[in-house]
């Protein structure tokens, strides 16, 4: 027998802080250190052309999906922003695994969060219970919307994509 309290206790945590971390990206692109002109450029020397353009964007969706995931708004289409958004971050630091080396593990870990709550449903506590969606959008159904994030950054990466080519030994 489950306890389903203590499971939509911890449901709520993980949206919370999986989906507040996200956000807190968002916010730090657009309100510090270098604010989205220095994350443009960070961009720009990532590959993701133009910069400017994709500095708002990954700002926006981290900011708006991070929120809606943390509130438990529509979870599987805010988690779908959410993997699209690691899935991109960890193509462009692929070269690495542990993110002191500027690597993907961490983005694996949140996109990983993202995929298994829009799975499994947001739990009592969550706008979607409140709207009587909660059922509606989970299991396989949730997974599927949430995995459209991949196939979203797949052809952001396609299309945006242009890494600076290593100068030859």
């Amino acid at each position: 027998m489950r306890d389903q309290g203590t499971l939509d206790a911890v449901l709520v945590a993980v949206r919370v802080v999986a989906g507040l971390t996200l956000a807190l990206h968002g916010y730090q692109k657009v309100m510090l250190g270098g604010r989205l002109p220095g994350t443009a450029r960070w961009f720009e020397s990532l590959g993701m052309h133009p910069g400017r353009l994709h500095a708002a964007l990954a700002a926006f969706t981290e900011l708006a999906s991070g929120l809606g995931f943390a509130l438990g708004v529509l979870t599987p289409l805010t988690a779908a922003g959410c993997v699209g958004i690691m899935a991109v971050a960890a193509w462009t630091h692929r070269s690495a695994f542990f993110v002191f080396k500027d690597g993907w593990e961490y983005n694996l870990v949140l996109a990983s969060l993202f995929a298994l709550v829009a799975t499994s449903g947001p739990g009592r506590w969550s706008i979607d219970r409140a709207l009587g969606i909660d059922h509606d959008l989970d299991g396989l159904v949730g997974l599927g919307i949430s995995a459209a994030g991949l196939v979203v950054a797949a052809a952001l990466l396609l299309v945006f994509w242009r890494p600076t080519a290593e100068p030859a030994p």
